[in-house]
């Protein structure tokens, strides 16, 4: 469900660019990462909401001086990314899991400044803990705000079911003494419109206790930074609430930092022909761009278009041992050859995080765009031991 935009990105990724890195690379243009933290600095001025990165979307740790001049923090989704989040982010650090362990705990203390649980039964299991450790560290509980517009099950906290957020039956009048916000999550790579549906079910469920907090976290998937996302009704809602509870407001965006700010260089190895042309790439769906295979969903790349929309269509396919390893179908103006270079858009966010080393399939090293100097840096490559250090 990732931004339709305009795909001639030349100007943003030139060709000689492109052209000169190696391959395969994630390619960060720091131009444009920093006009998306510039556009949700814009949100937190006007509502006073604290935003926070969300590192499960984009981690790539070199890029945090840009982006920790417009956010206040990040929100992690264990105690490793709250060490990240720490050492390289070193602003506020907000930290939520499903479940933590006793040594979970133990580190999610030493590196945040809010700790969420997921459950009531965590929540009290812990939260001793947390109050021993001499640490100001304010708590959270998640819950279900029970509404999402998101139609994909993958991606819907709120289904029956749903092991994430507790039910509304879980807070007792000690469980709210015992903690300072309420966290809750229903969104993905959405607009206002769905975060005001969301909230108006969050209030009725919760509405009695919402005053009582210091804060309430609207957690992530506002697609902020889009070119479409209705800004204005975002910042009334959150002044709205703000004035009816008196409490403060975080967003925790993290595909809305990164979004279309970039992209990964990818080079043709083979062509071979079974019914359909297919062109092997270095790259993978199911190593690289997970969400393809898992959305799914379909990449765009620079001077492609849909099946039959050109004159030649290719199958793509990636370079893994999975049978279905395959990015989609894409047509072209003339044919492709080996060695030809494929960009994939809005490659940033997501896909950095996820990737794996399956097969030993190279990962793609990780580059910095300065489009100001014109100067290409590779701040990350990846090898044998890369892969060898992550088994035994």
């Amino acid at each position: 469900m990732r931004e339709n935009f305009n795909v001639n990105k030349l100007k943003d990724f030139p060709k000689g660019v492109t052209d000169r890195i190696e391959s395969p690379a994630f390619l960060v243009n720091e131009r444009l990462l920093e006009g998306n933290a510039k556009v949700l600095a814009e949100v937190r001025k006007r509502t006073g909401a604290r935003i926070l990165l969300a590192l499960k979307a984009f981690a790539m740790h070199s890029t945090f001086p840009i982006i920790r001049k417009y956010l206040d923090g990040i929100s992690a989704s264990g105690p490793i990314e709250a060490r990240l989040g720490r050492e390289e982010f070193k602003k506020e650090v907000v930290t939520y899991a499903p479940a933590y362990s006793v040594s979970d705990i133990r580190d999610a203390i030493r590196y945040s400044d809010k700790i969420i649980f997921n459950s009531a039964a965590q929540l009290e299991r812990y939260g001793d803990a947390v109050a021993r450790s001499g640490k100001k560290i304010e708590l959270g509980l998640r819950v279900n705000p029970g509404h999402s517009n998101v139609k994909n099950a993958l991606y819907n906290p709120t289904l029956p079911g749903s092991r994430l957020g507790a039910p509304y039956a879980d807070l007792s009048e000690r469980v709210i003494r015992m903690i300072d916000g309420l966290h809750f999550h229903a969104l993905c790579e959405q607009n206002a419109d769905a975060l005001v549906h969301v909230l108006d079910s969050f209030e009725k469920r919760y509405g009695k206790y919402i005053s009582r907090m210091k804060w309430v976290n609207f957690g992530g998937g506002h697609h902020i930074t889009r070119s479409d996302y209705d800004r204005e009704l975002l910042i009334r809602t959150i002044n709205n609430f703000k004035r009816k509870y008196g409490v403060q407001v975080y967003l925790e965006p993290g595909e809305a930092v990164a979004l279309n700010a970039g992209i990964l260089v990818s080079t043709v190895l083979d062509i071979v022909h079974n019914g359909v042309d297919i062109a092997i790439l270095d790259t993978s769906a199911e190593a690289h761009m997970p969400d393809v295979l898992a959305g799914p969903y379909r990449p765009q790349i620079i001077g492609a278009g849909k099946p039959g929309e050109r004159r030649y269509t290719y199958r793509l396919g990636g370079l893994t041992c999975l049978a279905g390893d395959v990015i989609g179908d894409y047509s072209f103006q003339r044919r492709l050859k080996v060695g030809e270079r494929l960009v994939f858009l809005d490659m940033a966010h997501y896909s950095m995080v996820k990737t794996t080393t399956f097969n030993g399939v190279r990962h793609p090293s990780i580059a910095r765009y300065n489009p100001d100097t014109g100067k290409v840096r590779i701040v990350r490559r990846f090898g044998y031991e890369d892969y060898k250090n992550r088994l035994s």
